[in-house]
């Protein structure tokens, strides 16, 4: 008998009591113990949304570990580690340095696109890959860093959309922009301003307040002097609800229309009567009219007690993106990590997840709301990307 038809199955055999071996070592170690990050405002004026985006990781969490996710054949346990960024640009930085400190392969944060912009260079410069579920200046993945990933979209592209409905559809002639400072309100303003111009529109004033960010009044004397026909505002649901109220009793009546983050039960118990009629482009589609969305709002409801405020749905499917992209790279080391996100695809709860050259979601939707016998009513869905 020849000896290679010998040596093949001792070959196949030697073979088979490797990878036994190499399984039982893998089962007898454990479980891959995997630290999730997720920096938010846990505390202060916009803790309620540091605590739905936080739901939205532990929900995914939940569910990998139901599941038995495998990392390189290795079952995985995840557990979130969160801090609070407390919504400060300084103890953003602070939080993010404190995850690294902690050595996390992954961030899921943060909220405010002031707070996300400095903490993304600490990530930067260690390496680790953050995954942005609701902070939306377009500057977060536009610059150039390779760490930097959004599941939401940003303002310039909702803002796009924003400024084609106002030109095509609303048939706006005069616009009026003001802002509230902030970096998202700021940034959501200048990328209208920009589209607007873009489209061909016609800008009669821009403004924004100097020392009292609470007092609109002055300014909202110049936007009716200018006959403005659409008002539209950047900024956040406290601030947006003050000029709605003031608009109404300046009697300004130009369309109020505002960027993402407004279209929301805070908005309308704050604005009271004012908030009638006004209307707010918000990143996504409507949960209800999403294949998995109302399942979604179940199972959240039964594991928190709570309904989804706005962007834990956003949360949920960055920690995914996270958990994938691990299964993909066979790794939960930051490196291999980075490179196997560039590579995620997947149907999420809200909509498809991919990334652009960038890490900006490549395919986004806005979609425009408006309050109507005090509720928000979508009112039209845009698309934009492949």
């Amino acid at each position: 008998m020849s000896p290679f038809r010998v040596r093949a199955p001792l070959l196949a055999l030697c073979g088979a009591l490797a990878l036994g071996a190499s399984l039982a070592r893998a089962q007898a170690a454990g479980p891959l113990q995997v630290s999730i990050g997720f920096a938010a405002p846990l505390s202060g004026e916009n803790a309620v949304y540091g605590k739905d985006l936080e739901d939205g990781v532990q929900l995914a969490l939940d569910e990998a570990n139901a599941e038995s996710v495998r990392i390189d054949g290795r079952p995985a346990h995840f557990a979130l580690i969160a801090v609070d960024d407390r919504a400060d640009p300084r103890a953003g930085v602070q939080a993010a340095q404190q995850l690294v400190n902690r050595n996390v392969p992954v961030v899921i944060g943060h909220f405010n696109s002031g707070t996300t912009i400095p903490a993304l260079r600490v990530y930067e410069s260690a390496g680790i890959p953050m995954i942005d579920p609701a902070a939306t200046n377009p500057a977060i993945t536009n610059q150039g860093f390779a760490n930097a990933f959004m599941v939401i979209a940003n303002d310039a592209q909702n803002a796009s959309h924003a400024a084609d409905y106002a030109l095509d559809v609303t048939k706006a002639k005069r616009i009026a922009i003001l802002d509230d400072r902030s970096a998202f309100g700021q940034g959501e303003a200048d990328v209208f301003a920009q589209a607007v111009r873009r489209h061909g529109g016609t800008i009669v004033v821009r403004l924004y307040p100097g020392g009292d960010a609470a007092d609109y009044r002055p300014l909202l004397a110049h936007i009716r002097a200018a006959h403005a026909d659409l008002l539209f505002f950047g900024g956040f649901d406290t601030q947006a609800a003050t000029v709605a109220r003031e608009m109404q009793q300046a009697h300004v009546d130009a369309q109020l229309v505002m960027g993402g983050g407004v279209a929301n039960a805070a908005f309308i118990r704050l604005a009271g009567r004012a908030a009638e009629g006004a209307m707010a482009w918000e990143y996504g589609r409507p949960l209800a009219q999403l294949p998995d969305g109302q399942a979604f709002e179940r199972k959240f409801r039964a594991r928190f007690g709570v309904d989804v405020l706005s962007y834990a749905p956003f949360a949920y499917d960055a920690t995914w993106a996270a958990i994938r992209a691990m299964e993909a790279a066979k790794s939960a080391q930051p490196d291999a990590l980075r490179g196997a996100l560039r590579r995620v695809s997947f149907d999420g709860v809200t909509g498809h997840i991919a990334f652009a050259g960038n890490g900006a979601l490549r395919s986004s939707t806005s979609t425009l709301y408006q309050v109507r016998q005090g509720a928000w009513v979508p009112i039209v869905t845009k698309h934009d990307g492949a």
